[in-house]
């Protein structure tokens, strides 16, 4: 397994549209396993395989407060919504800024596991923001993009900032 380079907001690359994975093969299964530790480390509760510059439909989630959750979620696609939930969100692309977001309260969400199977998954609360805020990255969208265009300027320009004092 090997830490994987996050890329941080306003990089272009996070707005990429990732491609469906064809097939589950070894190559997936160690990007899964690259993703979860780059995830767990960073420390994070969800990663997009767009957000480590790998543009494939590939996520990985762990809301347990043990890491003892891990879910691999590959060509996930939401099914089914219903509610709605405001909760502040924060990314590992966008380091130390964190906003409310509206999203749906329960997800129902299709994938493939590991082993190339399909899945239908029920998720609601904090593992349904995570699922919809993962899915949104492999699409190109950072959750940054749901504020006004003032806020996303001055974000823009606070990690700008950060980026010059840490260079």
């Amino acid at each position: 397994m090997a830490l994987l380079p996050i890329l941080r907001y306003p990089d272009p690359r996070l707005h990429t549209r990732a491609a469906p994975v064809r097939e589950v093969t070894d190559a997936i299964r160690k990007l899964i396993a690259d993703m979860a530790e780059t995830m767990y480390e960073a420390p994070g509760i969800g990663l997009a395989a767009t957000q480590v510059d790998v543009h494939k439909r590939v996520v990985v989630i762990d809301v347990s407060e043990d890491k003892s959750g891990l879910l691999a979620l590959i060509n996930p696609e939401i099914i089914a919504r219903s509610g709605e939930q405001v909760c502040e969100e924060g990314c590992l692309s966008v380091p130390g800024i964190y906003d409310k977001v509206s999203r749906s309260e329960k997800v129902t969400v299709r994938a493939l596991n590991q082993q190339g199977e399909s899945f239908d998954l029920d998720a609601e609360g904090l593992l349904a923001v995570c699922i919809q805020h993962e899915i949104d990255h492999l699409d190109g969208k950072v959750f940054v993009e749901y504020l006004s265009q003032l806020k996303q300027t001055r974000i823009k320009g606070k990690l700008a900032k950060k980026a010059r004092i840490t260079a």
